[in-house]
């Protein structure tokens, strides 16, 4: 496992690779290290997942472990250690889909009203007017955005690497997109950007220019964890909302945007989801109100 995690850090995402020893560190090597690679079996793979489980790890979290596994033995085939993959074809625990809890369009509104003149009311509009994830969000940069033609492009997004955040790759191939601006997240964009050039005549010299379009007060990225505690969760709460998370923010934008009866491929596309089955796969719970509305229209078009 050791020799494999070296093989491939020049092959992923810095991120990606310190997941990879995040999966081998603590939990594989401790539980199935000492076990020949030719003598392991899938009865002590299975062992393993069932421990993991045992020990409070969530289902989703083994499967990611099983990943990394899978990916190391095959390698081993590959390379004629082994003649096959014991961790292939496992049954793995089932995952709970998380339900998602967007705002309803009034809860939205209201959530709006309440960022009004907030340093950052420029991100939660364009959260919910774009689905841009959080990461996205903070690593956009005004290189990346055209406000006379009322678009910006996706081409970065954040990665936590040696407990610190940087400036990486999208999540995948579909996150890379061009987005049209609504014509509101436009307009606070335009107010944010002479806030922020305020700001930076303030501080001077102890301002770091990295070109962020959402920046702490000295040009520096903003945690997401300070993001959620400093700033999203006291607006919920002075709002009367419930507490949701700031990915619910993105789930908003595309229920609001289904049940206007927006082609889920157009909706799939502005999320960036890898593929439309995605999107249809997550909120399905909007399409029965899809199809009430199409049947309406039928019958008023038939009448």
């Amino acid at each position: 496992m050791d020799r494999w995690l070296r093989d491939v850090k020049d092959t992923v995402r810095q991120s990606t690779h310190e997941r990879y020893g995040y999966a081998i560190g603590p939990h594989i090597k401790p539980a199935i290290g000492r076990i020949k690679l030719k003598d392991l079996t899938a009865a002590q793979v299975r062992w393993f997942y069932r421990d993991r489980l045992d020990y409070g790890l969530a289902p989703a979290t083994v499967q990611k472990l099983h990943a990394v596994l899978h990916k190391a033995l095959e390698a081993a085939v590959s390379d004629g250690l082994i003649p096959r993959n014991v961790a292939a074809d496992l049954k793995l625990p089932r995952i709970i889909r998380e339900e998602i809890d967007p705002l309803n369009q009034d809860e939205a509104r209201r959530f709006l009203e309440t960022a009004s003149g907030e340093r950052l009311e420029a991100l939660y509009i364009l959260a919910l007017n774009s689905g841009m994830r959080q990461g996205e969000l903070l690593a956009l940069k005004w290189e990346d955005v055209d406000l006379e033609r009322g678009v910006l492009r996706v081409r970065r997004t954040l990665t936590r690497t040696d407990k610190t955040y940087t400036l990486g790759e999208p999540k995948t191939k579909k996150s890379r997109r061009t987005i049209r601006l609504t014509a509101g997240a436009a307009a606070a964009l335009e107010v944010h950007l002479s806030r922020q050039l305020a700001e930076m005549e303030r501080m001077g010299s102890l301002y770091q220019p990295g070109g962020l379009a959402f920046a702490t007060t000295t040009g520096t990225i903003i945690n997401p964890s300070n993001l959620r505690t400093r700033s999203f969760k006291p607006l919920l709460e002075h709002a009367g909302l419930r507490s949701i998370r700031f990915h619910d923010l993105r789930h908003t934008c595309a229920t609001l945007l289904l049940s206007s009866n927006v082609n889920p491929k157009i909706v799939s596309e502005m999320l960036g989801h890898a593929s439309i089955a995605i999107t249809l796969d997550t909120y399905s719970h909007v399409l029965p109100t899809m199809q009430e509305s199409a049947i309406r229209a039928l019958e008023e078009e038939l009448e």
